[in-house]
């Protein structure tokens, strides 16, 4: 099982959001990305080298898997619409 970890740019942005969806984020991470290969929407990103993306609803997850230390690095959570720009 993977350790989940969080940027101080995750945390903040997580905790701009309004409680319910901060704990439907949180459950989301927990069922989809403790485990490798993860489940749920998940999608390589082009862009970056072991960088993916999570979708929970219309919130994007990024995160990179550091294999090494056992743990999934949560690097944003960001809007739909800020996220593809």
């Amino acid at each position: 099982m993977f350790e989940i970890t969080f940027s101080p740019q995750a945390i903040r942005q997580l905790k701009s959001l309004e409680r319910n969806l901060q704990e439907r984020i949180k459950a989301a991470l927990e069922r989809n990305l403790r485990m490798f290969p993860p489940k749920g929407d998940v999608v390589k990103l082009e862009y970056a080298d072991n960088r993916f993306r999570l979708r929970v609803g219309d919130w994007r997850v990024t995160y990179r898997y550091v294999f090494e230390n056992q743990e999934v690095h949560i690097a944003e959570v960001i809007h739909r619409s800020k996220a593809y720009r």
